[in-house]
C-alpha cells in the first residue's frame, strides 16, 4: 500500500488475508461472491458463508489501511474485484515476462521470469485447496521454462549457465531423473567430469532412498561414457554436441542448432561423422532460410563419400536449397531423386522429408492438389508405418491455404472427394483418412454440422489403426464441431484423444499449435474464459519447445483475445491481435482477415474504445460471409452486440 508493506501482524486472521489473495490470483482480479465462498468455507451453506464473507471483506479492508481499504477491494453487484490500474502482482508480472521470454528467447528474460519464482506461490498456504491449483500451474510452468532457459544457455555454449539453470530444476524435483541426466552431460561437456559422477551418486541415493529403484539403463550408458578413459572424450563430446544440436533443431532454434553443431564438427573423428554434421548443418541453415550459409556445408557433406541413404538425404537438402532461390524446376527433379533413393533403402523419414519438400514446392507453384494426387498415386502398395504423421499431417497444414483461401475454399469439397476416389483406386489408407477429414473440414467450416461430422468421424476411423503417432486433426475438428454446437462433454473427450497423439507425433509443431487453439474455442464456448487463457499459455510453452505453425495457430487469435477481453488483460489481447493482423497481411484471405478484425475488436474492447470495437466485430462478420463461414459470422455478430453503448 503506497508502496510499503502491510505488516503480517495486521492480518489477525487467516481469511481476509485469503480474500485478497484470490483475488489477486483471479483473472482480472475478480470473483463473484459465490466463487470466494465457495474457495473458503465449501463446509458452510450459503448463508452463513455469506455471513462469513462479509466479516471477512471488512476485516481485510480494516488490514489494508481503514481509510483506503474499501477503494482497494471493491464491490459491484454479485463481483468483488481489486483495482483494474495502480495494482502489481507478481504473478502477472511472471507471466507476463514469460511470454516476452518465449517470444523472444532472450536470455535476460528468461532470467528476470524465473526469479520472480522464488519459493513458488504462497509456501503459507500450502495445505489451502483455494491454492492448489494457481500453485501446480505455477509450478508446472516454471520448470518448463527452467528447462527451456538451461536449452537456450546450452545452445548457445554458456555450458556453466545451463549447469546452474539445471541444478534448479534437481533442486525443485530431485527424482526428475532426466534432470539430473542432464546436469551429467553438461558437467561433462564442460569438462567437469568429476562433478558429472558425483552427480550420478547423487542420483543413486535419491532413488534408493525415495523410490527403492536404480537409474535407468540409458542413465548407467551415459556414466559409463562420462567415466570412461581420456581417449574416449572427443567421441563423447562429438556425439553429445550433436545431440545438442538435434535437440535445438527440434525445438526451433536453428542458430543454437549452428552453433551446436560447429562445437561437434571442431572434434569429429572420421569423415562419416563429419558429413553427417556438415549435413544437420546445412538443415539448420536452410531453417534460417541462408542458402548461402548452407551450401558449404552441404558440399562438405557430398565430399565425404556419403552412402546411399546419406546421398539421398543431401539430395533432398539440394532440393530445399534449390527452392529457397527461387529454382522450382530444379527443386522438383532433386526431391523425386531423393524419393527414390529414399524408397530404395526403406527408411520411413527420408521418405516422409521428400514428400514434404515435393508438397512444398507444389504449394508454392500452386499445383498442390495435382501433386498430392501424384504422391498418393506413387505410394500405391506403400506401406507408410511411422510415416503416416509427417506425409499426411504436412499436408494437412498445407490444405488451411486451400480451405482458407478465397481462391480454393469454393472447391475444396469437390477436391476431397477427387482425392478420396484416387487414394481408393490405389488402397492408400492413410490419403484416404486425409481426404475424409480435408471433406469434413469443408462442411464444418459452412456449418453443415451432420455430414460434417460423419466424414471427420470416419478420418479417425482410418487413421486410429494406424498407430498413437498418428494425426490429431480429425479428433480437433471434431472438439471443435462439439464445441461449436454445444457438447461440452464431447468435446473434451476429443481434445484428450487428440492430446493423446500429441505427445508422441513427429509433427509436434502443428498438432499443438492445433490442440492449443481448439482447446481455447472449446473453454470459451463452454463459458470458461480462465481455461482459454491458459490455451494461449499452454500455446506459447509449445512454441518455445517444438517451434510454432501461424497456420495451424491462427484460431488463437481471436478466441484468446475474447478471453482476455473477457478479464481485461490488454497486453495479453494486443499482442495476439499483433499476431493476426502480421498473419492476415502474409496470406491475405477473407477468413484470416475476419479472425484479424475479430481480434483487434476484442482488443479495442481492452482499451475502452467501443465504438472501434463494434465496427471491427461487424467487419470480422462480413468477412466471414465472404468466406462462407456462418457460424463465426453469426459469432461475431453476437460479440458485437454484447459490446456496451460508447
Amino acid at each position: 500500500m503506497d508502496g510499503r508493506a502491510v505488516p503480517p501482524e495486521a492480518w489477525s486472521q487467516r481469511k481476509p488475508a485469503a480474500l485478497v489473495k484470490l483475488l489477486a490470483l483471479a483473472p482480472g482480479h475478480r470473483l463473484r461472491r459465490e466463487q470466494v465462498m465457495d474457495a473458503l468455507w465449501p463446509e458452510l451453506d450459503q448463508r452463513a458463508a455469506g455471513a462469513n464473507l462479509r466479516k471477512a471483506l471488512h476485516s481485510a479492508r480494516r488490514s489494508l489501511h481503514a481509510d483506503k481499504g474499501a477503494d482497494i477491494i471493491l464491490s459491484a453487484g454479485d463481483l468483488l474485484c481489486l483495482p483494474s490500474s495502480g495494482l502489481s502482482v507478481d504473478v502477472a508480472e511472471y507471466w507476463s515476462l514469460m511470454a516476452a521470454a518465449r517470444k523472444t528467447r532472450e536470455a535476460d528474460s528468461y532470467a528476470a521470469a524465473l526469479e520472480i519464482y522464488r519459493d513458488g506461490l504462497l509456501p503459507e498456504d500450502v495445505y489451502e485447496d483455494w491454492a492448489a491449483a494457481p500453485r501446480d500451474e505455477l509450478r508446472l510452468d516454471w520448470m518448463a521454462a527452467a528447462e527451456e532457459f538451461a536449452g537456450l544457455l546450452e545452445a548457445r555454449g554458456d555450458l556453466n549457465g545451463a549447469a546452474r539453470a539445471v541444478q534448479r530444476i534437481v533442486a525443485a524435483d530431485p527424482l526428475r531423473e532426466t534432470a539430473h541426466v542432464w546436469l551429467m552431460r553438461l558437467y561433462a561437456l564442460a569438462g567437469r567430469r568429476d562433478e558429472a559422477r558425483r552427480q550420478y551418486a547423487r542420483l543413486e541415493e535419491v532413488l534408493d532412498t525415495e523410490l527403492g529403484v536404480e537409474p535407468s539403463p540409458e542413465t548407467q550408458r551415459q556414466h559409463a561414457e562420462i567415466s570412461s578413459a581420456e581417449t574416449a572424450e572427443p567421441d563423447l563430446t562429438t556425439e553429445l554436441w550433436e545431440r545438442v544440436g538435434d535437440l535445438r533443431v527440434q525445438s526451433g532454434d536453428p542458430d543454437g542448432a549452428v552453433k551446436a553443431f560447429d562445437q561437434a564438427l571442431t572434434t569429429a573423428a572420421d569423415d562419416a561423422t563429419a558429413g553427417r554434421i556438415h549435413r544437420k548443418s546445412a538443415s539448420a541453415w536452410l531453417m534460417r532460410h541462408r542458402p548461402d550459409a548452407a551450401e558449404p556445408h552441404l558440399t562438405a557433406a557430398e565430399g565425404r563419400a556419403p552412402d546411399p541413404a546419406e546421398r539421398g538425404r543431401l539430395l533432398c537438402l539440394r532440393a530445399n536449397l534449390a527452392w529457397e532461390r527461387g529454382d522450382f524446376t530444379a527443386a522438383r527433379g532433386l526431391a523425386e531423386q531423393a524419393h527414390d533413393i529414399a524408397r530404395a533403402e526403406d527408411d520411413p523419414s527420408d521418405v516422409a522429408a521428400a514428400l514434404e519438400a515435393l508438397a512444398f514446392i507444389s504449394h508454392v507453384q500452386g499445383d498442390w492438389r495435382p501433386g498430392l494426387h501424384a504422391q498418393i498415386e506413387g505410394l500405391a502398395g506403400v506401406a507408410l508405418g511411422v510415416r503416416v504423421a509427417r506425409f499426411c499431417d504436412f499436408n494437412h497444414c498445407l490444405a488451411q491455404y486451400q480451405l482458407h483461401g478465397d481462391d480454393f475454399a469454393d472447391s475444396v469439397e469437390e477436391y476431397a472427394r477427387e482425392t478420396l476416389a484416387v487414394a481408393e483406386r490405389t488402397d492408400a489408407v492413410p490419403a484416404q483418412a486425409f481426404a475424409w477429414c480435408l471433406l469434413g473440414e469443408s462442411l464444418l467450416l459452412r456449418a453443415v454440422w451432420d455430414e460434417a461430422d460423419a466424414c471427420l468421424e470416419r478420418s479417425c476411423e482410418l487413421y486410429t489403426p494406424l498407430g498413437s503417432r498418428s494425426v490429431a486433426l480429425p479428433w480437433l475438428r471434431r472438439a471443435e464441431l462439439a464445441a461449436c454446437t454445444g457438447a461440452h462433454a464431447d468435446a473434451s473427450a476429443y481434445l484428450r484423444r487428440a492430446t493423446s497423439i500429441a505427445m508422441v507425433t513427429p509433427m509436434a509443431r502443428h498438432a499443438w499449435a492445433r490442440l492449443h487453439a481448439t482447446a481455447a474455442l472449446a473453454a470459451m464456448e463452454r463459458g470458461a474464459p480462465e481455461d482459454a487463457i491458459r490455451a494461449v499459455r499452454a500455446t506459447q510453452k509449445a512454441a518455445a519447445r517444438y517451434g510454432d505453425c501461424p497456420t495451424c495457430s491462427a484460431l488463437l487469435n481471436p478466441v484468446g483475445a475474447q478471453a482476455f477481453a473477457l478479464v481485461g488483460d490488454r497486453e495479453g489481447a494486443h499482442a495476439l491481435a499483433l499476431s493476426a493482423a502480421q498473419f492476415a497481411e502474409s496470406f491475405p484471405s477473407s477468413a484470416w482477415s475476419a479472425m484479424a478484425e475479430a481480434t483487434s475488436a476484442s482488443a479495442a474492447v481492452t482499451d475502452g474504445d467501443l465504438d472501434a470495437a463494434r465496427a471491427r466485430f461487424q467487419a470480422a462478420a462480413v468477412l466471414y460471409e465472404k468466406a462462407d463461414h456462418p457460424f463465426w459470422a453469426a459469432r461475431s455478430l453476437a460479440q458485437r452486440d454484447t459490446v456496451g453503448a460508447g
